[in-house]
């Protein structure tokens, strides 16, 4: 690519829009890439918290099981806990204005409800930016290849003559720009794709703790998944 006709003579060659392709292209793929990085660690820290839920179903009391689910910072299972304690005991030690018309099953749903919607931001954040580069890098290089093609077939008129090696140069180092663009954005949509099943799949999680933790402000106890026996596991309250 260091030859007469690669990436460096491209540049070197090239005009302000050719210049202009390739440092877009460039920074479209480090966003991407900056994106994919920081939300897969993100992912992958929401799942650890996730496998932690079934043992503060186990604690002692509500302090120790808030402990379990680990540290406050982005911690979306601690804070759909804490929240739902919070709006629980805001309805019990307030009984006017919108309680009045609102029961601790409403109030509740509606703190756990907000709560979710607010983890669904922070980890929906950025991938708008991977759906952007996927959907456009590649129409970015096909325009540095148009316009590649475009100047070489100019240069080529005013030459006079056109040999096999003064087409076949100039058009295969347009084409480059077309191979840029895919390859920035076939990451892109990969990482797209990978992340969304990875917040489904928390989300998921977060609901069903979510139903739970709703059972218990309201009724005292968790509701198991199995309703034919009617089982609870009982945590005393803070």
């Amino acid at each position: 690519m260091n030859s007469q006709f690669g990436l460096t003579h491209v540049w070197a060659q090239g005009d302000w829009v050719t210049r202009s392709v390739f440092a877009a292209l460039v920074l479209m793929s480090l966003a991407s890439w900056v994106v994919i990085l920081i939300k897969a660690l993100d992912v992958m820290r929401a799942k650890r918290q996730a496998a932690r839920v079934e043992s503060f179903w186990h604690s002692a009391d509500m302090a120790e099981g808030l402990n379990k689910l680990g540290d406050a910072d982005r911690n979306p299972f601690r804070e759909l806990a804490v929240e739902g304690r919070e709006a629980a005991a805001h309805h019990r030690a307030t009984k006017a204005q919108l309680h009045d018309s609102l029961d601790a099953s409403d109030w509740i749903s509606r703190a756990l409800r907000n709560s979710i919607d607010n983890a669904t931001g922070r980890l929906q954040a950025g991938l708008a930016i991977l759906a952007s580069v996927g959907s456009t890098a590649p129409f970015v290089g096909l325009f540095g290849t148009v316009w590649g093609i475009y100047h070489a077939l100019m240069s080529i008129g005013q030459a006079g003559q056109a040999s096999i090696d003064q087409v076949a140069g100039p058009i295969g180092e347009a084409l480059i720009m077309t191979a840029l663009g895919l390859a920035v954005a076939i990451p892109a949509v990969l990482g797209y794709n990978a992340l969304v099943r990875g917040n489904k799949h928390i989300l998921a999680k977060l609901g069903r703790f979510a139903h739970d933790l709703h059972a218990y402000y309201v009724t005292g106890a968790r509701v198991t998944a199995s309703q034919a026996d009617a089982r609870v596991v009982p945590m005393k309250k803070a």
